[in-house]
């Protein structure tokens, strides 16, 4: 349910089934082999205008999506044996052994498929207002694309790269990492990257300082992300081995407004944007379902065990979880953009 949303604002329903089918399941090589059609159904907080398109009413907007394709018996064995890099021994834990393993629950990746459809939702209204959201496989298995640049960075650069489930600035660079994923697969192994996503168009002034900033929000959001393991913005970590000199985006007149001539900082000073492009890379680890077994402990016996992982898994979570990444990333400003000027 997402709550919250200006009334009146119309939905690209054939937007949003492009962008659920970029994250679902079973559509590329690089996932898993389970399919699910990701369909949501709209259950509250549209209603059709006079051209017949939904918009919607100021009401709490509830969707449902239904998991067709779920195997729970591949997950019997899990019970006792806690899969390595995943959340099983820690929520066996802290909700003393009530925690749903099977594929589903709250530390499941099928948490997203509702996340894609609010974020895209968001991105929508957040084009009406000039600003657009979009990302690309910044890195796979060590393979690298073409960074954005930080500071020209176009609106259209950003739709063309939403608009493919295999987002990539350079092409020469996707049957490289295709081949990395294949051999992790046929080693039933997996491997991980780096997502890189931005907004143009945001105006300075949007976030505030301390614990509610810009950084602050979006980051908790990304961090919701399963198998996200670092966020940065502009150079991040990087910036830590240039001079001052080198770092700071130094400011001149460009038209009736100011602008940087560099964007070391990825668009956001002190929690709050300074106008230029946001840039923030994620880095999303190697899916830790793999067919290798795995040294592991029985919960039931209290000894030494090994796990081998039954069902279907991807080998690569990086090219689905860009929709995500680009969905949260939508969420969280528009969040922000409407707190600032309100909802309306």
């Amino acid at each position: 349910m997402l709550d919250g949303l200006p009334a009146g604002e119309p939905l690209d329903l054939e937007e949003i089934r492009t962008q659920m089918a970029r994250r679902a399941p079973g559509r590329d090589q690089t996932s898993t082999k389970r399919v699910e059609s990701d369909t949501p159904r709209i259950l509250s907080g549209t209603l059709p205008g006079p051209d017949g398109v939904p918009h919607t009413t100021g009401a709490p907007l509830a969707i449902e999506i239904v998991n067709e394709n779920q195997r729970s018996g591949d997950y019997g064995n899990l019970t006792a044996l806690p899969r390595p890099s995943h959340a099983d021994y820690s929520g066996y834990i802290r909700y003393k052994g009530f925690n749903d393993i099977r594929g589903g629950g709250h530390f499941s990746g099928r948490l997203t498929a509702p996340l894609v459809f609010a974020g895209t939702v968001c991105r929508q209204i957040l084009r009406r207002r000039g600003i657009t959201v979009g990302g690309h496989i910044y890195r796979i298995a060590g393979v690298d694309d073409t960074p954005f640049h930080p500071v020209s960075l176009t609106p259209q650069q950003l739709e063309a790269l939403s608009a493919v489930p295999f987002s990539l600035l350079n092409k020469k660079a996707e049957p490289f990492m295709r081949s990395a994923v294949e051999e992790a697969r046929l080693a039933a192994d997996s491997v991980g990257g780096l997502i890189e996503a931005a907004a143009v168009g945001l105006p300075a002034g949007i976030g505030s300082p301390m614990f509610d900033g810009v950084e602050n929000r979006l980051a908790s959001l990304l961090f919701a992300i399963p198998a996200v393991k670092g966020v940065e913005f502009g150079d991040g970590f990087a910036i830590a081995a240039l001079r001052g000199s080198q770092a700071n985006d130094s400011m001149r007149v460009s038209g009736q407004g100011f602008t940087c001539a560099s964007n070391h900082n990825g668009g956001v000073l002190g929690g709050i944007t300074n106008g230029m492009p946001l840039i923030v890379r994620v880095a999303v680890k190697p899916t830790a379902s793999i067919g290798l077994p795995q040294p592991t402990v029985n919960l039931a016996t209290g000894e030494n065990d090994t796990l081998v992982i039954k069902g279907r898994h991807d080998p690569c979570i990086v090219p689905r979880a860009l929709p995500v990444v680009e969905a949260a990333l939508a969420f969280g400003l528009l969040d922000l953009l409407l707190e600032r000027d309100g909802y309306r």
